[in-house]
């Protein structure tokens, strides 16, 4: 399982992996695609979910916030932890952390257990996501890294458009415990991808986990992570009232409700494959446009709440705009992170979460002060606004600092 460093022409070093690139992005893809799928799945079992546990919708809900807590935790902590690790090394243990939090999620007899369990497996997913895309910009030339992103993260927005659904119906007719099983037998498959086909690089065992924590000290590092943690928060403000605002308020027939969440995950799809194709030719253009373009998107959105076709267009265009954001933060965490490469990557999914509960909670608050749904794409749209200031800001001070070619190769 040994790999080979060659030197493209860009003089930046590329690591060969033992079968091809090609098996090795689409296994690393596959991998987000299962863990994707392992965090969205919930969401469309929850009723079956809730009435075998014997709980109202709103307790069972405490098993997704059970799995962002471990997603917002694990991250930082796991990376550290495997500072000496290979990536390979790392990927392959984080791999078996997810399979054995979803075997416990089958077998845990009580609500609190199973809360517990999905803390478990959400531990390495921040991890994962981030050292995935580490090691697919490793096998290409610089030029190309945004597409490397963009194809190994594109798994996420595939497990909203398959993954999620297929859960669903196997929770309906099975069984979420089934549901779950799967999950976790596609974790392993993906273990055994990853041992196969992705290079085993060298660890550095003289690393230490306070290295990690201090090389984060840069700036760059620091603002592209707040970026992420406002920038991405307004896609989730709309999205976990979308099932409410087309059920209660645009009064769509109940079996268009999945062709609106299908339209959301052709959305994130085309979204970060767009994103990762204009990071290859200019990085910050990517950023800005996407949270413009996001912002401008959900400024849209009260004005489309009652008109089915514009707000079918819409929920396509939300989720594109800030999907596009994703390949052009990770690749520029590549860039400024020097020695905490793999904690930056990591932390970039756990800001994600963080936008995550930022966006569920201000809407959250905004319904709860009888605002109304319109007040969901408002309330989006400034933080789209507030994400592209702190954008700007970290360019700003990038060339006032003069260090605009610190941006180094992925070692």
């Amino acid at each position: 399982m040994t790999s080979e460093t060659v030197l493209p022409e860009d003089g930046v070093a590329q690591v060969a992996p033992p079968h091809g690139k090609t098996a090795a992005l689409l296994i690393l893809t596959f991998g987000t695609f299962v863990v994707g799928t392992g965090e969205f799945a919930i969401m469309g079992m929850l009723p079956e979910f809730a009435s075998s546990l014997r709980l109202s919708p709103a307790d069972a809900g405490y098993a997704i916030t059970a799995y962002a807590l471990g997603v917002v935790v694990g991250a930082p902590l796991i990376t550290i932890l495997g500072a000496r690790l290979s990536r390979r090394e790392l990927l392959l243990c984080l791999l078996l952390l997810f399979c054995l939090g979803n075997v416990l999620s089958v077998l845990m007899p009580t609500a609190g257990l199973v809360e517990v369990a999905r803390f478990i497996t959400g531990l390495p997913h921040g991890a994962l996501f981030g050292i995935s895309a580490l090691v697919a910009a490793s096998m290409v030339e610089r030029s190309r890294r945004g597409w490397a992103v963009g194809r190994v993260l594109s798994g996420i927005a595939i497990s909203t458009l398959v993954g999620a659904p297929f859960s669903t119906f196997a929770a309906n007719h099975l069984g979420w415990r089934v549901a779950y099983l799967i999950i976790g037998v596609f974790g392993f498959v993906t273990f055994l991808g990853v041992w196969r086909y992705i290079p085993a690089d060298r660890p550095n065992r003289s690393n230490s986990p306070l290295r990690e924590v201090t090389a984060l000290g840069n700036m760059q590092v620091m603002l592209t992570l707040l970026t992420a943690a406002i920038g991405f928060g307004g896609m989730f403000a709309v999205y976990t009232y979308l099932t409410s605002v087309l059920q209660n308020v645009t009064h769509v027939p109940e079996w268009a409700v999945m062709l609106y969440m299908i339209i959301w995950g052709a959305g994130m799809l085309a979204g970060t494959n767009t994103g990762a194709w204009l990071v290859d030719r200019n990085l910050d253009l990517a950023a800005v446009l996407a949270l413009a373009g996001s912002a401008v998107a959900m400024a849209a959105f009260p004005a489309v709440l009652h008109n089915g076709a514009g707000l079918m267009i819409d929920v396509f265009l939300v989720p594109a705009f800030v999907n596009a954001l994703g390949p052009a933060l990770q690749t520029r965490l590549m860039d400024f992170a020097g020695d905490a490469q793999t904690l930056a990557a990591s932390l970039n999914h756990s800001a994600f979460n963080i936008a995550n509960a930022l966006g569920a909670s201000l809407g959250s608050m905004l319904l709860a002060r009888q605002f109304g749904y319109g007040a969901l794409g408002t309330g989006g749209a400034l933080l789209s606004v507030t994400g592209l200031l702190v954008y700007v800001l970290a360019v700003v001070v990038l060339k006032r600092s003069g260090a605009a070619e610190m941006r180094g190769p992925i070692t």
